[in-house]
């Protein structure tokens, strides 16, 4: 059996997100408007096939959302050029600390960013 492994991804979200969502805008005070507003997340998919899957308001066999609203909104595209340096990583709670790392540094580069 193959050891399931965990990849960072970034989404680029229009900056819609920034007027129309108040916990985004409250998340992110550093924000300037000058850069873009972006989703950090981890998953076990490829991130083409995790990003379809905010798209389209994915669920669980159990109905669960494992979307994220703000990215099936305002989702626009993959930013590789801002995770494709991040090797794949073996444990789940390494990749979660992982995405809070990365999010909470490019929020300290002045991006916008929503993460879990």
């Amino acid at each position: 059996m193959s050891k399931i492994q965990y990849r960072i991804y970034v989404i680029e979200l229009s900056k819609r997100v920034f007027t129309e969502n108040r916990k985004f805008r409250e998340a992110n005070p550093q924000f300037n408007g000058v850069l873009e507003c972006l989703y950090v997340g981890m998953t076990s998919k490829t991130p083409k096939e995790r990003f379809e899957q905010h798209k389209t308001g994915f669920r669980n066999i159990k109905g669960h959302k494992l979307s994220s609203t703000i990215v099936q909104k305002y989702g626009s595209y993959l930013r590789p050029s801002l995770y494709n340096y991040i090797d794949p990583i073996n444990s789940r709670a390494e990749a979660l600390k992982m995405e809070e790392q990365v999010a909470l540094e490019l929020r300290r580069q002045r991006y916008a960013v929503w993460f879990n």
